[in-house]
């Protein structure tokens, strides 16, 4: 078969969702993004014990779409495969960038919190490291982070930077082995700004931990 692959580019529009009411100034911004199989409006459940007054949650939808069962009743989606993927991250940090701008530039928030869950880690992760934006806190919550960041990826982060690791020790996707390596390699690159919360629980949203960590910020 004589085929040739091609490239070209256009422009094109994605939704987010957002939860509650955004004051000026905010006390806390929340850009938090969701895990494979999400629809961005439904993550957003997760975070509904938030105090409403104080907490304005942004959360950007992965452009992917596909059908979850051969039924065709249930939409989720993926930020990233192995298909095509330096290009894609490229458009997903270009879609973030627009979600953050025309969200929080104007916003003047207290404390900014990014948050990545399971597929959501690597890519807040990367757009952090490629775009050198600064947040209060970033909580990496049950996902990997990609192995090509480096520490000076994030020198940029203030030494009061907080940053919270959090699993749960019966998470399905996770083995000791692959434990181990991810607190060392989250170690090598956030060094003391780094807190290790496991939780009894499964491969899922921690609801409690996240209204905890909300009102210790």
């Amino acid at each position: 078969m004589n085929s040739t692959e091609k490239q070209v580019s256009y422009t094109t529009t994605n939704s987010y969702s957002t939860l509650n009411n955004l004051h000026s100034p905010q006390e806390n911004i929340w850009f938090v993004c969701h895990g494979l199989g999400y629809l961005s409006r439904y993550f957003l459940r997760y975070f509904v014990g938030l105090n409403k007054e104080k907490n304005y949650i942004i959360a950007p939808q992965a452009p992917a779409k596909y059908y979850q069962k051969t039924d065709f009743k249930h939409v989720g989606a993926s930020w990233l495969t192995k298909e095509n993927t330096k290009t894609e991250i490229q458009n997903v940090l270009a879609y973030l960038d627009e979600v953050y701008k025309t969200e929080v530039n104007h916003a003047n928030p207290k404390k900014v919190i990014f948050m990545g869950y399971s597929q959501g880690v690597s890519v807040i992760t990367r757009w952090m490291a490629s775009r050198k934006i600064s947040c209060n806190a970033l909580i990496i919550h049950s996902g990997g982070i990609p192995t090509e960041l480096t520490a000076e990826d994030f020198a940029y982060l203030a030494q009061d930077t907080k940053v919270k690791l959090l699993y749960g020790l019966q998470d399905e996707y996770l083995t000791p082995e692959r434990i181990k390596g991810q607190q060392k390699q989250a170690e090598n690159l956030f060094g003391k700004r780094l807190e290790i919360i496991p939780f009894e629980g499964k491969h899922v949203v921690n609801r409690r931990l996240l209204e905890e960590i909300s009102e210790k910020l």
